[in-house]
Parts: C-alpha cells; sequence; structure tokens
C-alpha cells in the first residue's frame, strides 16, 4: 500500500524471508541442473537441456539477490527506478523489492549539530560572539534526497545564517537597546525564536528542527575588558542607589520618631547636621568612628 505524506510517497516492501526462499530453492535447482548437464555428456547432446534452464536459474538467483535490503528502526530507504522517484520505504528487517531499484538509506535519527562560535555583530553594534547547538532529524525523505544536494551541510550552513541573522536582532544585555528582549536575558524567547527562523530556511530540505539553543554568548575579546568594566559600573551604582534611597527612609524615620516622642527638640541647624552624620554612617563603606562633642553646636 502507497500513502503519500507531504513530497514522500510512503512505499510497502515485500518481507524479504518469502524471497530468501525462492533464491534458495534457485540456488539449489541451478546446482542440480549444472550437474545434470555435466552427468549427460557434451553441451551439443541431451545436456543442452539441463544447461540452459541452468543458466535461466543463475540469472534468476542474481536477480533475486539484488532486491534483498535491511533497514534498522529510525531508517529509511529511498526508491527509486532510472532517476524516476518510486517511493520510501521506512518499514524494519529483511525486505525485498524490484531488483532494478536503486536504494538510498537515509538515517531518521536526530542529529546534533555544535556549531563553530561566530563573531557578529548584536543589534547596537558591539561585536560578540555566539555559537547555537541545534537538534534535528530529516522528516521528508524525498525532499532531503531531491531537493538539496546534501541535508547535512545545507543545515549546517543554514544554522550558521540564522544565528548570525539572529544576534542581528537582539543586543546582548536588555540594557543596551530600547527594546525588552536581548541574548543573555531572554535565553528561552531566543531559543523559540532561533527554531522558528532555522525551520523555516531548512523546510525545503525535508528537515525538521527539535531544538535550537545558543550555546555560547561572550563579548568579543577586544571589547570584553570594557563591558566588564561596565557591568562592574552599572552593578556599583544600582548598589549605592539602594543604599542612598534606603538611608534616606532611615533618616526620615529617626526624625520623624524624635519628633512624633518629644525626646528632643531639634531646629533647623541640629536636624542638618544629623542628617549629615547619619547619612555618612550608612552610606559610609567602613564603619564610622564616633566623635564625642562635650560642647554644643552654637559655641
Amino acid at each position: 500500500m502507497n500513502q503519500h505524506v507531504d513530497g514522500e510517497l510512503r512505499r510497502e516492501a515485500h518481507s524479504g524471508w518469502l524471497f530468501l526462499g525462492l533464491m534458495l530453492l534457485a540456488l539449489a535447482g541451478t546446482v542440480a541442473l549444472f550437474v545434470c548437464s555435466g552427468v549427460f555428456g557434451s553441451p551439443s547432446g541431451p545436456a543442452m537441456a539441463y544447461f540452459i534452464p541452468g543458466i535461466a536459474l543463475t540469472i534468476a538467483f542474481i536477480l533475486l539477490w539484488m532486491g534483498f535490503f535491511n533497514l534498522a528502526p529510525n531508517q529509511a530507504c529511498v526508491l527509486s527506478l532510472f532517476g524516476d522517484y518510486k517511493g520510501t520505504s521506512r518499514q524494519t528487517g529483511l525486505l525485498w523489492v524490484n531488483p532494478f531499484y536503486s536504494k538510498k538509506k537515509l538515517s531518521l535519527r536526530s542529529h546534533n549539530l555544535n556549531g563553530e562560535k561566530l563573531k557578529v555583530n548584536d543589534q547596537i553594534g558591539n561585536p560578540i560572539e555566539i555559537a547555537a547547538v541545534v537538534v534535528w532529524k530529516v522528516s521528508d525523505t524525498f525532499r532531503a534526497s531531491f531537493d538539496v544536494e546534501n541535508y547535512a551541510d545545507f543545515v549546517k550552513v543554514q544554522s550558521e545564517s540564522a544565528v548570525r541573522h539572529l544576534a542581528n536582532l537582539y543586543p546582548y544585555d536588555f540594557s543596551e537597546g530600547e527594546g525588552t528582549i536581548s541574548l543573555r536575558g531572554n535565553t528561552e524567547e531566543v531559543a523559540r525564536a532561533l527554531t522558528r527562523e532555522l525551520q523555516e530556511r531548512v523546510e525545503k530540505a525535508g528537515v525538521q528542527i527539535e531544538e535550537a539553543r545558543i550555546s555560547h554568548l561572550a563579548y568579543a575579546p577586544e571589547i570584553a575588558a570594557a563591558m566588564l568594566q561596565r557591568q562592574q559600573a552599572s552593578a556599583v551604582i544600582a548598589a549605592r542607589q539602594m543604599i542612598v534611597e534606603g538611608a534616606v527612609g532611615m533618616v526620615e524615620m529617626a526624625i520623624d520618631k524624635l519628633s512624633h516622642n518629644n525626646v528632643v527638640d531639634l531646629d533647623d541647624e541640629r536636624k542638618a547636621a544629623m542628617v549629615s552624620n547619619l547619612m555618612v554612617v550608612l552610606c559610609g563603606e567602613k564603619g564610622a568612628s564616633p566623635i564625642v562633642n562635650a560642647g554644643t553646636l552654637y559655641h
């Protein structure tokens, strides 16, 4: 029974065990006929009646042998007759088809492509190094065999092209671009985008992309040191901002508590001095060394 699936024509091959029995019978008959031909003397006599059928059985044996092939699980065999595509068999075991068919085996197992490191520019022009891992398999044997020269090389080249294009669409870090998606901060979204684009590129080769992810991402060596300093500076600024915001809140709370509980009556000058001292204590990197003031602020 034949069935069309996309460009592929599924063809059911015959079980090879039946034809193996026929081949053994042909072999036994050939041997018997040639023995009889030798027993009955010269080819000009009755031996010809055994010799000619022996030749015919020999040819039949050879043809039967040419029709055999075997397939393991997750393998397929593309069948063609003098350049004309006849179908693809995905059965397993010992099989037999027309001996004049050309047979090309393809693996349907998942393949793992570990891409090389590529030096490209991200969305805002920073040179970066990027590489991807792609998991793929053949889904349409007709396209993989006849629409591209070499489907494995096709996937490799298209994956590099897709990774280059992907790097140009997003910034390395979300803080460096206007968008909300970055290569470093949104790995899942970037992986889905890479899978979609790569699937569109390799569709003509009958290949299915199962997964595509970035395996290496870094700034190019010539700007890596500068970008590291920039990231460190950004982290310091963010930490300082948080410390200052917390210190201001604590100073406000301290002054409000002192005034509300009538602990001390502070005028503007004393409040300014307290604020200055508290901010130094709270925002300083080292522990403050208190100085005991034995006088007053006014003398």
